[in-house]
Order: structure tokens, then sequence, then C-alpha cells
């Protein structure tokens, strides 16, 4: 499922597996940050202005479908799990990252992708419950190739 909203994006990747999905949503995001590379690339180029991108990547159960009455249905996904990533993705500013993962998906990545991620602290996110750790993929690595 894809939505857009002002000027973001936001993705489910649903798997019977949850690694599967945290696979899936990492392959999308390696895939996402080589094409703005070569999308800044070629703007750099011509002398035009460049892009960035900020990720929050979080697992939980959310509800999605057709919402709204007779007169205006809007197909979204609603639930506490996405509050919690939209709070994660605000993160990546204040710890200069460009993706910035939960913890409750970090736990459900599959080697070899969690060897590739790394804490950046603990925060409480505002509307959560709970502080958590947060992590970010090492940047001293390289991401996974597009898939």
């Amino acid at each position: 499922m894809l939505k857009l909203i002002g000027d973001g994006v936001r993705a489910i990747f649903r798997a019977d597996d949850p690694a599967e999905a945290c696979r899936g949503a990492l392959r999308a995001e390696a895939d996402l940050r080589a094409r703005v590379q070569a999308l800044n690339a070629r703007r750099a180029a011509d002398g035009r202005p460049v892009t960035s991108v900020y990720l929050g990547l979080h697992i939980g159960d959310v509800f999605y479908g057709n919402i709204g009455s007779v007169d205006r249905l809007d197909f979204t996904v609603v639930g506490p799990a996405v509050n919690e990533t939209n709070r994660i993705a605000t993160m990546c500013r204040s710890v200069d990252r460009g993706v910035v993962l939960s913890s409750d998906f970090v736990a459900a990545t599959p080697e070899p992708e969690r060897a590739m991620l790394v804490s950046v602290g603990r925060y409480a996110l505002r509307g959560v419950g709970r502080a958590q750790e947060l992590f970010t993929l090492d940047p001293g690595l390289l991401s996974l190739p597009p898939a």
C-alpha cells in the first residue's frame, strides 16, 4: 500500500513473516537512496537544486482501507504504529541521519541486515508511552544493494 501525504509518502510492507517485511522495507530504502543520489548528481551537474529524503521505519499493527463517509472516502492507514512511525521519522533531523528505525523494527530484522544497524540512542517520542532505543544504518557500511 502506498499513500501520498503532502510532500510525504507512507508505505506498508506486508508479509506473513515480519522478517521479510523488514527486509523488503530495507531494500526499498536502499533503492530510494540510490535513485535520489543519481537524481541529485544529474541536478547538481545542471546547476539545479537537489533534494533529500528522510525515513522512519517501524513494525506494528495498523488498520487500512477506505475510511470516511459516503461522500468522501479516503484509502488510508491508521493506528498507533502509524503515529509512532511519524514520530520516529521526525527524529532523523535530531540525530542527523536519513533513516531511523524503531527497536521493534530492528528486533524483527533478520541477519545479515541486522548487522548493518547501529544505535543512535534512547529517546522519548511525543505521544508514545515509552522511551525507546532508535537505530540507523551503520554509516561505515554500504547498505543493501537495491533489489
